[in-house]
């Protein structure tokens, strides 16, 4: 089973599934996944969901930055099976980005990212490659037909690991940071977009409580 959500406009959320278990919608970029600290910090996703499913308990997030498939669970039952999914690789995520300069790499090919992902404690909350005591850390990537008139290259990501910032720390590290990031980007490549161009373009798992294969896609805006 499968469902799909047009793409959303900046301005809000958007849902892209719902049933008695769980709910999924896909988030703007520059919207919190969950409150963060401080009272001007509380508006999020999570909360928008709650003004309509009062039952609903968090699963996973994505950063502030990034767009796209969010799940959430509606039962406590639920929030344990679908946490233990996330935490055991059983759920399969696809994400999209725009990086620069364009990727050599045969279209449709498959490469892996392996480096290993630690603390940068003098520029903290950024992470940072450490080969010496980072944690084992790998992205899957191939590269997407071109831009048209484009030095950049669209990108599919698939993270095998789940540590933060890793996506766009494995780009970044491999000379191929996305368009519009601010935390690993040089100046000019965060210029060339008015926000970070990575979006959870899908989500594919088994539902805990009916057993039935379900994927959630959404399309990126960019």
């Amino acid at each position: 089973m499968s469902f799909e959500g047009q793409p959303v406009s900046p301005e809000g959320c958007q849902w892209l599934y719902q049933d008695e278990h769980l709910l999924a919608l896909n988030k703007p970029s520059g919207v919190l996944s969950v409150p963060g600290k401080g009272e001007d910090k509380q508006a999020c996703a999570w909360h928008w969901a709650l003004q309509q499913y009062p039952d609903t308990l968090v699963v996973h997030r994505l950063d502030m930055a990034t767009s796209g498939v969010l799940l959430f669970a509606r039962t406590l039952e639920c929030q344990r099976a679908l946490g233990a999914a996330f935490s055991t690789r059983q759920v399969h995520k696809r994400y999209v980005a725009v990086v620069a300069p364009e990727l050599r790499t045969p279209i449709g090919e498959w490469h892996t990212i392996d480096l290993p992902i630690g603390f940068d404690w003098e520029q903290r909350p950024l992470r940072k490659i450490d080969m010496e005591s980072g944690k084992p850390s790998q992205t899957r990537y191939c590269a997407l037909p071109q831009l048209p008139c484009s030095s950049s290259s669209r990108v599919a990501l698939e993270p095998l690991t789940g540590r933060t910032h890793q996506l766009r720390l494995h780009l970044a590290a491999m000379g191929h940071p996305i368009l519009g990031d601010t935390l690993y980007a040089p100046p000019a490549v965060q210029a060339l977009a008015p926000r970070l161009l990575l979006h959870a373009e899908s989500l594919a798992f088994t539902h805990p409580m009916t057993a039935a294969p379900l994927t959630i896609h959404c399309a990126a805006l960019f």
